[in-house]
């Protein structure tokens, strides 16, 4: 490949079209790009999705709601934190108070952004948006979408970390940062693995 596409705003060029939808949620996407000029093109895959959404939820006396539903991707049931996707156009931030809501039936006033950041670059289009929710309440009962089979739990602090660690629950790396500094938070000790005090 010839020249430096990082000094030419006008490369690389790319035609986008799509060219399947496989489910209401996702489609795929062609993309053929040209890095430079006289390069022949290449042509790319990705997998079009919704943002997702997952929020880390601490009630005001130390449990976490979690969710507990069927991956047919994985063949099994699993332990979660709750999580969905974004409504077409949707703040993330309102999208997470909705799910939370919908999953488990509880609300909180005390959000906070852990990050954001693209889910799986090579492949799909969309971002997660990880949010900690504190002094979570429940105010309701749930409201699931037709064909949701969820069933909202709660685990103390002590034992929703021992699952983490153990591997009973596996969790996204934004969310295992999170759960990590609000441990650190909590109980006034540094970050495992790292010897700096946190504040």
């Amino acid at each position: 490949m010839t020249g430096d596409v990082r000094v030419n705003p006008q490369w690389p060029k790319i035609k986008s079209r799509h060219t399947s939808t496989v489910s209401p949620w996702m489609d795929i996407i062609a993309r053929e790009v040209e890095f430079a000029p006289d390069e022949p093109s290449q042509t790319y895959h990705a997998v079009g999705q919704l943002d997702y959404l997952a929020i880390v939820a601490l009630t005001p006396d130390g449990r976490f709601p979690l969710v507990r539903q069927y991956r047919p991707a994985l063949e099994a049931f699993t332990l979660e934190l709750p999580a969905g996707l974004a409504e077409p156009g949707e703040d993330p931030a309102i999208g997470c108070q909705r799910e939370l809501l919908e999953e488990t039936g509880y609300a909180s006033d005390d959000w906070d952004l852990l990050g954001t950041a693209p889910v799986y670059p090579p492949l799909q289009t969309n971002r997660i948006y990880s949010f900690l929710a504190l002094n979570a309440r429940r105010i309701g009962g749930q409201a699931l979408d037709d064909g949701e089979v969820i069933h909202a739990y709660e685990l103390p602090l002590t034992e929703f970390i021992d699952k983490v660690q153990s591997g009973a629950i596996e969790l996204p790396a934004l969310q295992l940062a999170g759960l990590w500094w609000l441990q650190a938070r909590l109980t006034g000790h540094s970050v495992p693995g790292i010897s700096i005090p946190f504040p």
